[in-house]
């Protein structure tokens, strides 16, 4: 059956030396043969709605054949996908999970300095994002940029895999990440600073 490791094995061994040697027919049969799965896998995951399953088919692929060359079973083809698959779906719940986080937080400290009643960013309605988009823009160019641009404009690649990719320790990707979201966080504490004097006093402008 296909998608059964141990029933497709030397298909699969195959299909991936075809693959490695660039025929793009090779590579079309490993997606349509893993696909079905790699769908199941991600659906599996209640939080991830039908975009989110979409977006962790396609970069489950596309790292799987950038990963090829390092498959050191071929006849593991099916397991080792599914592996690919599993952490592109936790990757993907715990970034979602770190914003929502982000924009409680956002909203205690704000109910903490008595702001209840003045507007706060809307995640729900992008304005959240607008504003780090915004903050992210106005950073010098440098590490801390690059780094808080590939996780929250990109949004494909953990702290562990941007670590990988700039050559750095995940403590430094943290740590960068940290210093940015203290930043977000005082500009919309800022914000609500503003919106609460602009209320309490309307007309202070005409005096």
């Amino acid at each position: 059956m296909p998608g059964d490791a141990e029933g497709s094995g030397g298909d699969d061994a195959d299909l991936v030396a075809r693959a490695l040697g660039g025929d793009a027919a090779g590579q079309r049969a490993i997606y349509d043969r893993y696909r079905p799965p790699v769908a199941r896998l991600a659906r599996s995951f209640a939080e991830l709605d039908a975009d989110d399953v979409e977006d962790v088919i396609q970069e489950s692929f596309v790292r799987a054949f950038q990963s090829l060359p390092r498959l050191q079973d071929p006849k593991r083809l099916g397991p080792w996908l599914l592996t690919i698959a599993r952490n592109r779906s936790l990757t993907r719940l715990a970034r979602g999970r770190a914003r929502h986080e982000a924009a409680d937080e956002l909203h205690r400290e704000a109910q903490a300095l008595g702001a209840e009643t003045a507007e706060m960013p809307d995640p729900e309605a992008g304005v959240e994002l607008e504003l780090v988009r915004r903050i992210i823009a106005e950073l010098p160019e440098g590490p801390e940029k690059e780094t808080v641009h590939l996780f929250y404009v990109d949004g494909n690649l953990s702290a562990r895999e941007i670590a990988d990719r700039l050559g750095v320790g995940k403590s430094a990707i943290t740590m960068r990440l940290e210093r940015f979201r203290a930043r977000v966080k005082r500009r919309v504490l800022a914000e609500v600073a503003r919106i609460r004097g602009v209320e309490s006093n309307p007309r202070g402008k005409g005096k």
